[in-house]
């Protein structure tokens, strides 16, 4: 693959890396009351604008026919939502004890708490042959869920700032997320063949306008003095969630393929990449949203900065052993449907 060709397809996470750097070099630019105003421009049009692309995108019609898959959506869900933050409050007991930066201790738990993406794990699982359509009904229902369900844990685990009262937070969270989500999927009623025919960018329009939202966290980061990034611990968080990922991605396999679990190959497939996979789109703007007025808000970020390209990279590395994995699996129940009781 030519350098160009690289670029492209690797361009949201150099953007991310530009962006940072951009904020760090001028800073002022975009700090609360700078010149792109983000208390205004950031805090609601931009987020507004990502779950009002992500409405108009969402196609209803798909999601309907993995509706009855009851199991399986109630494993990824519980998993993702309930599980997860647990396993994570329970190791970050015994990181506390480490030199870790506790804010970046923190960004991993505001990781766990987030729903499922409704990009990369429908990809990946595409990619693998698994069941697509599970994997797009799971993804899109932890988003609608992650609206109500993410911020009543980030309260829960972390609290919220003293600057900004539950109701205020949820009124927000309505105008900027819900709202905007329901006028999307009422303008692709209308609109329907014509974004299908166009087949508009809307994953590149949410990746530009959440650069912006990385940028502007940023700048408030570098604005101020008092906040440093330990090298050391940033290094041993990645190697902390990229470890959280593979133990999960086993575990979901294991506990999906047992016997008696009634999941096809393809179920597996969707649960793990389903399960594991956190929301990037929805999480910062949440982030921005509940922890409005935290001077550590970008320190809180990073995790999810990071384990985001991180589960594109490891699903992109396991996905010739899965598919490989998923075909002799087939082979075998065509084989064992095939012979004579």
């Amino acid at each position: 693959m030519g350098l160009l060709a690289r670029i492209r397809k690797e361009w949201f996470i150099i953007g991310i890396v530009l962006v940072i750097l951009s904020a760090k070099l001028q800073p002022s630019v975009g700090v609360k009351g700078g010149p792109l105003k983000p208390e205004i421009t950031i805090a609601y049009v931009a987020v507004s604008l990502i779950f009002f692309n992500s409405g108009l995108s969402l196609k209803t019609e798909e999601l309907t026919s993995a509706l009855l898959h009851v199991r399986l959506h109630l494993f990824v869900q519980s998993f993702t939502l309930i599980f997860f933050p647990l396993a994570v409050w329970l190791l970050l007991q015994v990181l506390a004890l480490t030199a870790i930066d506790q804010w970046l201790l923190k960004g991993l738990q505001t990781v766990s708490c987030m729903p499922p993406p409704v990009s990369s794990a429908v990809i990946l699982t595409k990619a693998v042959g698994g069941n697509e359509a599970a994997a797009i009904f799971n993804s899109a229902f932890g988003s609608f869920l992650g609206i109500v369900v993410t911020p009543l844990l980030l309260l829960l685990f972390l609290g919220s700032s003293s600057s900004v009262p539950f109701s205020s937070i949820f009124s927000q969270l309505f105008m900027t997320v819900v709202v905007p989500l329901i006028v999307g999927q009422v303008c692709r009623r209308f609109l329907r063949e014509c974004l299908e025919r166009r087949k508009p960018p809307f994953g590149a329009i949410s990746s530009v306008v959440l650069l912006m939202i990385i940028y502007t966290t940023f700048c408030d980061t570098f604005s101020n003095p008092n906040i440093e990034l330990d090298p050391t611990s940033l290094l041993l968080v990645v190697l902390i969630i990229f470890s959280i990922q593979l133990s999960f991605m086993l575990l979901t396999f294991a506990f999906s393929t047992r016997s008696g679990s009634g999941f096809s190959s393809a179920d597996t497939v969707a649960i793990m990449f389903c399960s594991t996979h956190k929301s990037l789109t929805l999480g910062i703007p949440m982030l921005k949203i509940v922890f409005e007025g935290y001077e550590h808000l970008s320190l809180i970020s990073v995790p999810l900065l990071i384990y985001h390209p991180a589960q594109i990279l490891l699903g992109s590395i396991l996905v010739p052993t899965i598919r490989s994995w998923m075909s002799s699996r087939q082979k075998a129940v065509k084989l064992s449907a095939l012979q004579p009781v």
